[in-house]
């Protein structure tokens, strides 16, 4: 399987009824302050409060019914274990949700209300992955990895097709890169519809693996992650790294104080919260890390999942 336009253009048809068709914000402040035109993407807004609501939703509808009546099933202890217990829901199949012993309850509570089953297993990469390939081999649930599979990236690639839509000749378009869904959609669908327009992808420092990837042309994980924006904190896949680096122009990174400063700033100037993750690129153009005057700029918003009683600035 591949990624490409037709593929986005099915899955916005395909999940349509399901999702947010979200706002595109802008402020006077912000753009006085940068110097361009700034258009924010608001997927903070979205179903279960982030863009993985389109990517599980799209995998899970285009399931074929003999495969979905066996069910699905992933290994996450954030966003896309709740976008896929959602999915799984709206198409009344099961779903199993792996998630680590020590996924904070309120994550853990987030999935249950969808009626999903949890199986907890220990906090490593090789737990989760051995966990779910045990459920999948017993129960025949298909596997919806949060950003290896193309019918997520699809799904995801629709929150682009909608900036364009509502936004054109945007000369660049800033986006988050963890795993790689999101960036891998986006930069497909912005690419097919304006060839001309920037894509910079923007990730936190303590968590580089995609701007070293990106320039080796090889999956380099990091040793060592270390960064606030929780969402970010995964290694890119091989299948969206070979997207990214035929269609990406460029990946950036900024620090946790950037990413912080970006949060505040946006809460006080567009009224919205903004989980780290989701904050990211902005916190790129906030510290004059990427050339934006005079330019017209959409920026994704990620996700708005944040605990409001330990908010980053509140830390002492």
């Amino acid at each position: 399987m591949s990624l490409d336009l037709a593929a986005i253009r099915a899955a916005h048809d395909r999940i349509r009824p399901y999702i947010v068709r979200t706002p595109v914000l802008a402020s006077e402040r912000l753009d006085a302050a940068s110097g361009a035109a700034l258009f924010f993407k608001c997927e903070n807004l979205q179903h279960i409060g982030a863009f993985k609501a389109r990517g599980a939703t799209n995998a899970v509808f285009a399931l074929p019914p003999d495969e979905a009546a066996r069910g699905v099933c992933t290994h996450s202890s954030g966003n896309h274990a709740a976008a896929l217990a959602r999915a799984a829901k709206l198409r009344g199949i099961a779903a199993t949700i792996v998630m680590p012993a020590n996924t904070p309850a309120v994550k853990v509570r987030n999935v249950e209300r969808f009626g999903a089953r949890i199986v907890l297993c220990a906090p490593t990469a090789r737990a989760r992955e051995e966990t779910c390939a045990r459920i999948v081999a017993e129960t025949g649930a298909r596997l919806i990895h949060p950003f290896t599979n193309y019918d997520v990236m699809a799904g995801q690639g629709t929150a682009a097709l909608e900036l364009l839509a509502d936004v054109p000749a945007l000369d660049l378009v800033l986006c988050p890169v963890g795993g790689g869904g999101l960036l891998s959609g986006t930069a497909v669908a912005v690419k097919a519809l304006q060839p001309q327009t920037r894509v910079i992808a923007v990730e936190p420092a303590g968590a580089a693996d995609a701007a070293q990837s990106f320039r080796a042309g090889e999956v380099r994980p990091v040793a060592q992650v270390d960064t606030i924006a929780d969402g970010l904190r995964t290694t890119i896949g091989e299948e969206n790294l070979a997207l990214v680096r035929r269609h990406v122009d460029d990946i950036v990174t900024v620090s946790d104080a950037e990413i912080v400063a970006a949060m505040r700033e946006l809460w006080e100037a567009l009224r919205v919260v903004v989980e780290p993750s989701g904050a990211v690129p902005f916190a790129a153009v906030r510290a004059g890390l990427i050339p934006v005057q005079q330019r017209r700029v959409g920026i994704i918003l990620s996700g708005g999942n944040v605990d409001l009683d330990a908010l980053p600035w509140m830390r002492k």
